[in-house]
């Protein structure tokens, strides 16, 4: 029995060794704030990403020039978007598309434009670009990423990056050498808080080479995030506290507004 178990052991450290492949180049990188406090007053700001490409005695001699893809996601959350119709000479909600567990911010940046990157196939499997990231719906009684051109996904897509919380930039990674890399990531007033996880895919010749994943965090700071603390831990008390502001609030204005 010992000796089964001992030859089942070797099996499987046999074929972990023959499934992962040796990598011949990594990425180093990081941020230039890994946590960033949101004020009452924030108007938005600019992070920075910066990197290497390490070779080693595996890299072919005749690698050619790298490009690079970085995908910024934000906390994720399930949203609905609807559609309006006028009737009656009112717009009132005809129908809704709900999106299950989509990020609240997302953006794409490349050094150059995606199908110049890679193949539509490669595209479609990494994900690269607006059109190619996996958003859920809940159609009906399913659930399913639907084509680009969908109205309800189209207009989902138009309205987060109006709000420029969606947004994809073919020419915003630099190459200041040929391994070393940087970019910007614009996080706009109305940046939703939480965890935000940053993947960078190295592509060489139509092929992913490696990648790697860093990640940083947005936080609220000062009352609002009292606020927001004590609403999430202490429910009861917040809407206790609620309440008894909004009447005093009510008593107050009769007394100002109050005719003798």
């Amino acid at each position: 029995m010992r000796l089964r178990t001992l030859l089942v052991i070797a099996g499987l450290a046999v074929a972990s060794l023959v499934a992962v492949p040796a990598r011949a180049e990594r990425l180093i990188v990081s941020v230039s704030n890994h946590r960033v406090t949101v004020t009452p007053n924030y108007s938005g700001g600019e992070l920075v990403l910066f990197g290497s490409v390490e070779k080693d005695d595996k890299t072919p001699s005749n690698r050619g020039n790298y490009d690079l893809v970085v995908t910024v996601s934000g906390p994720r959350a399930d949203m609905v978007t609807r559609r309006k119709e006028r009737k009656f000479g009112i717009w009132i909600n005809t129908d809704s598309r709900q999106f299950l567990q989509v990020p609240g911010y997302l953006a794409l940046f490349s050094n150059r434009p995606f199908e110049q990157i890679a193949s539509p196939e490669v595209q479609r499997r990494q994900q690269l670009g607006l059109n190619n990231v996996l958003l859920m719906q809940r159609v009906g009684p399913d659930f399913a990423d639907v084509v680009p051109n969908d109205p309800f996904r189209s207009a989902f897509v138009r309205l987060r990056s109006e709000h420029g919380l969606y947004r994809e930039a073919t020419s915003a990674v630099t190459f200041l050498t040929p391994t070393l890399f940087r970019t910007g990531i614009p996080l706009p007033a109305e940046v939703p808080i939480g965890t935000y996880n940053v993947e960078i895919k190295l592509f060489s010749e139509g092929a992913l080479v490696t990648k790697t994943e860093t990640a940083f965090e947005i936080v609220k700071v000062g009352f609002e995030q009292f606020v927001a603390t004590t609403a999430r831990q202490n429910g009861l008390v917040y809407g206790l506290v609620t309440a008894f502001m909004a009447l005093m609030t009510g008593w107050m204005a009769s007394i100002v507004f109050r005719k003798d």
